[in-house]
């Protein structure tokens, strides 16, 4: 039985995992090791785990210790996740390594596959995130990995383009599209029992990201976004949590203190997968600069209002709106997105992320390919015409 070891660290790449290690996990001969990392394990940040708990009954945990606000305590964090992970990766001896992404803490668990000579299978390789530190740190993992799962052939072709052997680069469209068709939504009055939240007559679903490579300090940026906001006072807005990179801490701070003074907001440490794509569903558009208001929210033709460079590079979809980090230019995108005749207009564009069975084609993948030939890699050089 081939035993596929899974990483999971935050709350947005669990969910994006979720449909293919449900189809691991049923297939008999397949072996999940899920292991469970990163802010999951955090209280701070909605303690996520208890997400995962709802679909596992088994599976391994990795606390990490955080300092949002210190890339020295980070860089140490990321020092000692490999540590814990080369240990339980030679107790477990898995023989695949999936991971997904392009967090610090996944390049740790990269890292550690590649010294004890573990196939890795890395899924979303080849995007651009030009605003954060992000960007390298996916392009090293790719040049540790041996398989790659992306979510667009313009990403496809980057790979190879980076020496990646075409027959090891598979197009297989987003994982996280797939998940919005299989999962079961809330109403609205639902979703706002739920939360002990009502909707206002418009509304907007807020997650904003430190940029990590911005001459502008994260509470610079937070002050403009907010600014921003501030030009929309009947506006129903939940927010959700910065992650844990550095100066994330301090944007969820004046978060909470924007939220005290505006009754019509709420902050929420982590809102979950159904009642985070339920929202999407409700509200009338997605504002911020995480990777999920490019890569999902389109299927559910929900505009975006992508702020500053955190995403610049990626494949858009017609219905994301690109703003720069300035006041006046994010609430003309806000105004653009509110409008009837763009959310009329976007009801036709199509998610260029979706694809077809894709958590079907993953798991197929890793049970199928020789595992022999998987363990050397050449550089592929592309043929000049």
């Amino acid at each position: 039985m081939r035993k596929i070891a899974v990483i999971t660290s935050t709350r947005a790449e669990y969910g994006i995992l979720r449909p293919l290690l449900q189809q691991i996990e049923q297939d008999e001969q397949l072996s999940l090791e899920l292991i469970v990392t990163g802010t999951h394990l955090l209280k701070e940040h909605g303690f996520t785990v208890t997400e995962i708990e709802k679909d596992f009954s088994t599976f391994l945990k990795i606390p990490m210790k955080f300092q949002a606000n210190s890339a020295e305590a980070n860089s140490y964090a990321m020092a000692q996740l490999q540590s814990d992970i080369t240990k339980l990766f030679s107790e477990l001896s898995p023989d695949i390594v999936v991971i997904l992404g392009d967090r610090f803490e996944i390049l740790s668990v990269a890292i550690s596959a590649m010294m004890l000579h573990i196939p890795i299978a890395h899924i979303h390789g080849g995007e651009l995130t030009q605003g954060a530190m992000d960007d390298a740190i996916r392009h090293a993992i790719t040049k540790l990995s041996h398989l790659h799962f992306s979510s667009t052939q313009e990403y496809a072709q980057r790979l190879i383009q980076m020496g990646e052997q075409p027959s090891r680069v598979f197009n297989v469209g987003s994982l996280g599209v797939e998940n919005i068709k299989n999962t079961p939504l809330l109403s609205k009055k639902e979703l706002e029992d739920s939360l002990g939240f009502v909707f206002s007559q418009q509304n907007i679903l807020f997650t904003y990201h430190p940029q990590t490579l911005s001459s502008f300090s994260a509470q610079e940026q937070i002050a403009v976004v907010l600014e921003a906001l501030e030009h929309f006072n009947d506006l129903g807005i939940i927010f959700t949590k910065s992650n844990v990179d550095e100066g994330g801490e301090l944007i969820n701070q004046k978060l909470k203190e924007f939220v005290t003074s505006h009754p019509n907001s709420m902050l929420i440490d982590s809102l979950g997968l159904v009642r985070y794509f339920s929202a999407i569903k409700i509200v009338d558009c997605v504002v911020g600069n995480s990777s999920s208001g490019i890569l999902e929210v389109p299927s559910f033709h929900t505009p975006t209002v992508d702020i500053g460079e955190r995403q610049r590079g990626r494949v858009y979809a017609q219905s994301v709106i690109k703003t720069p980090l300035e006041v006046q230019s994010i609430v003309n995108a806000i105004q653009k997105a509110l409008s009837k005749e763009f959310q009329a207009t976007i009801q036709k564009y199509k998610n260029p992320y979706e694809g077809k069975d894709t958590s079907l084609t993953i798991k197929e993948i890793l049970k199928n390919i020789t595992l022999e030939e998987l363990q050397s890699k050449e550089f592929y050089t592309i043929p000049q015409s």
